[in-house]
């Protein structure tokens, strides 16, 4: 049963912080082999940890054009659907170079370029995520990166590598978990190593990202995913206890919150859920999920709502009042992964459709980071240029911070030239 807290209460429960199993040690141990006996030893783990035995890693072209027969055309035409919108959505992304001249002489300006080589990990485990591929290969495609790859647990369900295909992605990896990272960061004989590794996975793919980054870049490090949902007194609580079910089901780690105003709101998504919960075929995930993590928070005004919205700094925020935009327009709400505005817009629209990216920081992150965007998948360099009367100009104030700094090597490289 979820529980229906004050917001005092509610802020003693989340100093219990959920336990998270400690891996470090033997995702080290799992980088190491895998650095040091490349395709063997990512060999090893699949058969140790999913059971398979692997000729080869990577998906071949007859196992692509047999997933796109087994998808179905109807499945396959709502990929691309929700592909068309992804695309539309992330265009908008785009960012330019720019070059410009202070002063005569001068030319200051940045360059936009493009990762060459990705890695994208899509999950496999209890659930299929097709959404995953469209949500990270179609940024990194805007983005002009020249090979995107996908390393997923050997298993893999068709619509997986039907998605890979609509999004335009180079090569497959039939590997999972941290042994897929380590061969996505380090490179082995048959993969070659990336720039980049984005996409969510179980804590051992979380650590092994953590672990690899410094040799790559990496998106995030994504716990639970979570949901928090404001809603004003005349809300309907069945779509509300649906949304959080939602999230619940993802995982028995997920967190599912509601903030009302009502108490007979909160006591009616509180039967809902009860209601609902019994006929979803991950039951179990998402029993466990909402009465170890789910809460309802009455508070006295939508004001004091917000404050809470803005400490939690939820994943996803959706907001089901009469006039939603006024909490991003008049910046109510500053913290937040993705906010969905009104009571139809709900999260498991942006999970698919929308086009809004469903790779977002978790764990409170989204105080200071963004979501997964075409931005992830380019870097920026800066040139610069001076002629030698408009280096001449400015050599002594060169020269003469260099000198305040002590570095006299750098003020003399400056007074040299003049």
């Amino acid at each position: 049963m979820i529980r229906i807290l004050n917001a005092e209460e509610f802020r003693r429960l989340r100093q219990k912080k959920v336990s998270i199993p400690d891996v470090s040690a033997s995702v080290r141990e799992i980088i190491e082999n895998v650095k040091e006996n490349g395709d063997n030893a990512v060999k090893e783990y699949e058969k140790k940890f999913d059971g398979i035995e692997l000729d080869s890693l990577e998906v071949t072209q007859a196992e692509i054009d047999e997933a796109l027969n087994e998808t179905g055309d109807e499945f396959i035409a709502l990929l691309e659907r929700a592909a068309k919108n992804i695309r539309e959505f992330h265009s908008h992304q785009i960012q330019n170079g720019f070059m410009f001249s202070p002063k005569e002489g001068v030319i200051l300006g940045q360059r936009v370029i493009p990762l060459e080589r990705v890695g994208l990990y899509v999950p496999g485990g209890t659930a299929s995520y097709p959404s995953s591929v469209l949500m990270n290969a179609i940024p990194a495609k805007i983005a002009g990166c020249e090979e995107i790859f996908i390393a997923t647990p050997p298993k893999i369900k068709p619509e997986i590598i039907s998605a890979a295909h609509i999004a335009g992605v180079n090569r497959i990896f039939k590997m999972g978990g941290a042994q897929a990272v380590a061969a996505l960061a380090y490179g082995t004989e048959s993969v070659p190593r990336v720039d980049k590794i984005t996409g969510p996975g179980n804590v051992y793919v979380a650590e092994a990202k953590r672990q690899v980054f410094g040799q790559v870049a990496i998106d995030m490090i994504a716990g639970p995913s979570e949901i928090l949902i404001i809603a004003g007194y005349n809300s309907d609580a069945s779509y509300i206890a649906a949304d959080m079910l939602a999230q619940a089901e993802h995982d028995k780690l997920a967190t599912s919150i509601l903030i009302t105003t009502s108490l007979k709101l909160a006591k009616d998504v509180s039967a809902h859920i009860e209601s609902q919960i019994q006929k979803l075929e991950r039951h179990d995930i998402a029993r466990e999920s909402i009465d170890n993590n789910g809460a309802i928070i009455l508070v006295n005004n939508l004001k004091k709502a917000a404050e809470i919205a803005n400490e939690i700094a939820p994943e996803h925020l959706e907001l089901c009042v009469d006039s939603p935009f006024d909490f991003i327009t008049k910046n109510k709400i500053r913290n937040a992964g993705s906010v969905f505005l009104g009571r139809y817009s709900p999260e498991a629209l942006g999970d698919y459709y929308a086009g809004a990216n469903h790779t977002l920081p978790t764990m409170g992150t989204a105080r200071f980071a963004s979501p997964l965007s075409v931005e992830d998948f380019v870097k920026k360099s800066q040139y610069i240029y001076y002629t030698e009367d408009a280096f001449k100009e400015d050599a002594q104030d060169v020269v003469n911070f260099a000198m305040r700094e002590g570095l006299t090597a750098h003020a003399n490289s400056a007074a040299i030239r003049t």
